[in-house]
């Protein structure tokens, strides 16, 4: 499920996957499955409550279509160029916003087999890989938005933040305290 910002776990800092097993790769088949279902291109592990350091990503977001790439432990180098560009988000379902990004940049991470990739990315490509980044960094997008974009969507921010204190006090969603402690048991499982 995907989670909807202001969900704590949004703006936590995720931690280096250490091994992965077959739960993981279950879950990584289950979260590309939940982005196509939402119509989404790339998809971090921490707006799916994983505190995990990878995500994964489809430019044609769509099952049987374009590649399935997962980034594991993914590091960003060589900034180039800058371009202004549209961005949304699952976890902010409607909101768009112009982000200025590098054009293109190298990413290493590790495949879901354990192999070590090094792709220079450009284009949208590119855009995603530093969106989904930034996810494991506890960045959202509205964060690199000029203050008077930031502004516009205070009413639809306060709306995502009245829904999600509904859905806690109902139950649905955990305290902070069973989050914290929910990511604690994924970190000591995945990361150490």
């Amino acid at each position: 499920e995907i989670i909807p910002y202001p969900h704590p776990t949004l703006r936590h800092v995720s931690k280096p996957i250490r091994r992965v097993d077959q739960e993981l790769i279950n879950i990584i088949r289950s979260m590309f499955d939940a982005m196509y279902e939402a119509r989404g291109i790339g998809l971090a592990a921490n707006q799916v409550d994983l505190p995990l350091r990878f995500f994964i990503v489809n430019l044609e977001a769509e099952r049987g279509k374009g590649d399935e790439l997962v980034f594991i432990n993914p590091v960003v180098s060589h900034p180039k160029g800058s371009e202004e560009s549209e961005e949304g988000c699952l976890s902010l379902p409607g909101l768009y916003g112009d982000v200025v990004r590098p054009k293109s940049i190298r990413v290493n991470a590790y495949s879901l087999e354990g192999k070590e990739v090094t792709i220079d990315a450009t284009g949208m490509l590119a855009r995603v890989i530093q969106h989904e980044l930034d996810h494991l960094n506890g960045v959202l997008f509205i964060d690199k938005l000029s203050e008077a974009k930031q502004a516009s969507f205070r009413d639809a921010l306060d709306e995502f933040e009245v829904d999600f204190n509904s859905r806690r006090s109902t139950g649905s969603v955990p305290s902070d305290e069973e989050l914290t402690a929910r990511r604690t048991d994924w970190e000591n499982r995945y990361c150490r």
